[in-house]
């Protein structure tokens, strides 16, 4: 911070918050302003990182004149992990491990990507089984319901909504609950492995998935009812955020925020991957270019997720769920039993008790991993948030030379200049909730 002081004691003093910038640059800037707008008061604050209404620990440094945002600018950082170096010290089934848990929201599409990434370098992206496939488009679209209900739950909380929240973790939970019994974890599954899937579905499996998806359309219904026709959210999200195509276009942004434009751009349908050309399912777009359009389609995106598990279900054949390959798949039969996902009791005992191939395989392939031949590949997905692409570097060994994410959420967010600015501190949080960042994608 620095003063600037005319000499004179009579005058008032003026202060100027700064950063970065070279200091004579500064000086010469900030007089200059002071000589063109001698009136002039603006004041820099802080919203953040601390702040409930910022998703997670994002800091948004706002210059303010009254209560109208002349500059917004977000500062990131706080959550970062490393996750894409550490990949380069784990081997290529590990990095599953570490993936899942940058957009911890949307732990399944951080899997995949990886693993179509993998399998592309191994040249066996055609040799997936179809049911690891469609159970892996089952999972993603069970995720994008609950990634979702958490941008409507959270968005609700932050301008004054109490009961969205509520309602939309109840449904959250009912998601959550399946995956745990399916994978064994709520969340952070790495469940999703180059090759195929960790394990297979559980016997009641399909009972359970037919019954939260039997029982989510009158539920979410149920939320969107509580906001749609609120006069007061739509007059805290209507015009307000706004960001038309030609500003997407230059920023680089995806997803809702980019369909909320009239662009139906959405990669399950400009980009099959995993047999989503098989699928029936609809692009959900607005035209008003707001906070509110990007909250209907996420809304009507649930009902279109629901609408692709249930032809997974009708799908499900009996099947494998790895590739043939035993040097490439996990040497495991895993179970689920009481204590959490691990391996089967027989399998332990054919590789500890008669099969000293089989203890020779298992251990190499756990300690060491596989060879992915040298090369690399770009592969990239339709995320809740946008486009989640991961290109892939091998140097031809047992570990990922470089891996490196493009994640939504770090993208998205160049938005919130173009957004904010003109607008008031209000609206900020409108127009941060409509983008959804995940700190945890931002900062991997």
């Amino acid at each position: 911070m620095t003063t600037l002081d005319s000499g004179n004691d009579a005058r008032p003093e003026r202060v100027f918050t700064i950063s970065g910038q070279d200091w004579d640059d500064l000086v010469n800037s900030v007089r200059e302003r002071a000589a063109a707008q001698p009136g002039d008061e603006r004041v820099v604050v802080n919203m953040g990182p601390q702040h409930p209404s910022t998703h997670g620990v994002l800091r948004l440094i706002l210059e303010i004149e009254g209560e109208t945002v002349i500059e917004a600018r977000c500062g990131i950082g706080y959550l970062h992990t490393g996750i894409e170096k550490n990949l380069e010290y784990r081997n290529w089934t590990q990095g599953v491990t570490f993936v899942t848990r940058m957009d911890y929201l949307s732990p399944f599409f951080n899997e995949t990507a990886y693993c179509l990434g993998v399998e592309k370098l191994l040249g066996i992206t055609d040799d997936i089984p179809e049911r690891a496939t469609v159970i892996r488009v089952m999972l993603m679209e069970l995720n994008r319901i609950s990634s979702h209900l958490v941008a409507l739950a959270t968005g609700g909380m932050e301008l004054g909504a109490v009961t969205p929240m509520f309602e939309g973790f109840r449904e959250r939970e009912m998601i959550l609950d399946l995956f745990e019994h399916i994978t064994g974890l709520r969340m952070n599954h790495a469940f999703i492995r180059p090759g195929g899937l960790a394990a297979d579905m559980p016997d009641d499996g399909i009972e359970k998935v037919s019954a939260v998806v039997d029982a989510l359309p009158a539920r979410l219904a149920k939320l969107s009812d509580l906001l749609t026709h609120n006069p007061i959210w739509k007059a805290r999200t209507r015009d307000v955020g706004y960001l038309d195509l030609t500003g997407c276009m230059a920023l680089g942004i995806t997803g809702p925020v980019l369909r909320s434009t009239g662009l139906p751009h959405d990669l399950r349908k400009s980009q099959p991957y995993c047999g989503y050309e098989n699928y029936e399912f609809d692009v959900i777009t607005a035209t008003t270019c707001d906070s509110y359009a990007r909250y209907l389609i996420r809304v009507k995106e649930m009902s279109e997720s629901l609408k692709i598990v249930r032809q997974c279900l009708d799908r499900l054949e009996p099947g494998p769920v790895m590739v043939d390959d035993r040097k490439i798949a996990w040497p495991a039969d895993l179970s689920l039993g009481p204590d959490g996902l691990g391996n089967s009791p027989e399998h332990i005992g054919e590789i500890m008790g008669s099969s000293m191939e089989s203890l020779i395989h298992h251990f190499k392939l756990v300690t060491e991993g596989f060879r992915v031949p040298a090369g690399q590949c770009f592969v990239e997905i339709e995320s809740p948030r946008g486009q989640l692409g991961v290109h892939m570097v091998s140097d031809g060994g047992t570990r990922p030379y470089r891996v490196h994410f493009r994640d939504p959420s770090f993208t998205n967010l160049q938005a919130v200049a173009a957004m904010c600015e003109g607008g008031t501190v209000a609206d900020v949080i409108t127009a941060v909730a409509s983008i959804d960042p995940v700190m945890g994608g931002v900062d991997r």
